[in-house]
């Protein structure tokens, strides 16, 4: 069955027939991701007691990476492709590579959260937003907004090396919702992604000066 991305009656189809056949959440959301915002999707590893489920004793991110032997699942893949993929690995996280549609700026959670209230107050473009377990809020953004973010809080004053707020660009995996990260608890989403935002996030300037400015605040 195939999908347009971004488009409205994609959200609707993927979701009916995922009832009807009774597909699991991550299967869904897998697909919503790849056939509707865009994205490419790893397989990524599951941990329960701190063992990673790689078999790596001596893995150093527990439940927090791709699978070095599953193939990623593209953009554009439909819900039956992403079923056969996923049945060949079962119980694997979804994670999503960093860097091609998306980069991201990570603060604390409760910086984020106070931050996100401000940015749709003022009416400013907001793409997805991630928590993780770990206390951590993952605001989406265009690509190339990892690599630029030193030189944009210098520009805007906020050049501090204390300040917690940093970029993940390439060579980055985020575990995504519903999945669990590190054995600690899952991801959610504090802003899903939308068709206005998640298949062009806003430029990283656009929300920095919130961000750095409730980071601050936070700190202090």
């Amino acid at each position: 069955m195939g999908f347009t991305i971004g488009s409205t009656r994609g959200i609707r189809d993927i979701r009916s027939v995922s009832r009807r056949r009774g597909r699991s959440s991550e299967c869904l959301a897998v697909a919503e991701f790849t056939g509707l915002w865009g994205w490419d999707v790893a397989p990524g590893a599951r941990a329960a007691a701190g063992v990673c489920s790689c078999g790596r004793a001596d893995c150093r991110a527990p439940g927090a990476h791709p699978l070095e032997f599953a193939p990623e699942i593209r953009a554009g893949a439909t819900l039956d492709e992403v079923t056969g993929a996923w049945a060949e690995h079962p119980g694997a996280a979804v994670m999503l590579p960093v860097g091609r549609t998306f980069d991201v700026i990570e603060v604390a959670e409760p910086a984020g959260r106070r931050a996100l209230v401000r940015l749709e107050r003022m009416g400013l473009p907001v793409g997805p937003v991630a928590a993780t377990p770990q206390g951590r809020a993952h605001f989406f953004v265009a690509p190339g907004g990892a690599a630029d973010l030193p030189r944009l809080l210098y520009r805007m004053g906020w050049d501090d090396p204390a300040l917690d707020l940093r970029g993940l660009g390439p060579g980055t995996h985020l575990t995504a919702p519903p999945s669990d990260r590190g054995g600690r608890g899952p991801v959610r989403w504090l802003r899903p992604p939308a068709l206005d935002s998640a298949t062009r996030p806003p430029a990283a300037r656009l929300l920095l000066g919130t961000l750095a400015y409730v980071a601050h605040r936070s700190r202090a």
